[in-house]
């Protein structure tokens, strides 16, 4: 008769191999792909286990790249966005590379300083329809792209002024523009201070006639930027 097997355990944590870091459920981690010319797969740890001869074991959800996406990657997404999958999978723990960090978007957008093991995530995508939650998202400047923030972007101080004054929240987006989509380069946006999108800018000459002062108003963009350790 064989014997039975003795059954899995669940572990509270993992070391990296060769390295001091633990990994537990919940969090992100780089695994070493098949294909050494392709970059280190993302993926979220759900549950760590050993078998009966306590070799490790990690039940992930992958998270996708865009250009792993059926969709592909778009002129939206930035370089360091991911999306959260439908597709679980259990690997090898000694696959697992490394760490990092999958922040939220709004999040992400705050950082000062973007390092290599920081991405983001906006969207949950299912691996075999290509849907992703949410199917809708802000959209900003005369083009109606999503924001990317790897963009530089300049946003109206008139729409930033009225967004404050309403206080509706983040639901209501201040408007940013791309410099191009404005006829203007990237540097001539770094040299101005002040901008008002042409409805601002149409409403402010529309008043100062109403008022009887000179017909005139300078547009200068105020620049968004992120400091990134490349």
């Amino acid at each position: 008769m064989a014997k039975t097997k003795p059954g899995k355990k669940d572990l509270d944590s993992y070391t990296i191999k060769g390295t001091n870091k633990i990994v537990r459920p919940g969090d992100c981690v780089l695994m070493r792909p098949s294909d050494t010319d392709k970059p280190p797969y993302v993926a979220r740890v759900e549950k760590i286990e050993a078998d009966h001869r306590n070799n490790a074991k990690v039940r992930v959800r992958w998270y996708y790249r865009p250009e792993e996406s059926i969709g592909g990657r778009r002129q939206f997404h930035g370089a360091k966005e991911l999306f959260l999958s439908d597709h679980y999978d259990v690997q090898s723990a000694h696959t697992i590379e490394g760490k990092c960090v999958v922040h939220s978007f709004k999040n992400y957008t705050k950082l000062e300083n973007v390092g290599t093991e920081d991405y983001f995530c906006r969207f949950e995508y299912k691996a075999a329809t290509g849907g992703f939650t949410p199917d809708r998202v802000a959209v900003y400047c005369k083009c109606e792209m999503p924001y990317n923030p790897d963009d530089l972007m300049v946003q109206c101080d008139e729409c930033k002024d009225w967004y404050n004054r309403v206080n509706l929240g983040s639901r209501v987006p201040m408007e940013r523009f791309h410099p191009s989509c404005m006829g203007m380069t990237i540097e001539q946006a770094k040299k101005l201070d002040h901008f008002l999108c042409s409805d601002c800018s149409f409403d402010y000459d529309a008043k100062r006639s109403q008022n009887g002062f000179p017909d005139s108003s300078i547009s200068e963009p105020k620049v968004e930027t992120k400091r990134r350790k490349r």
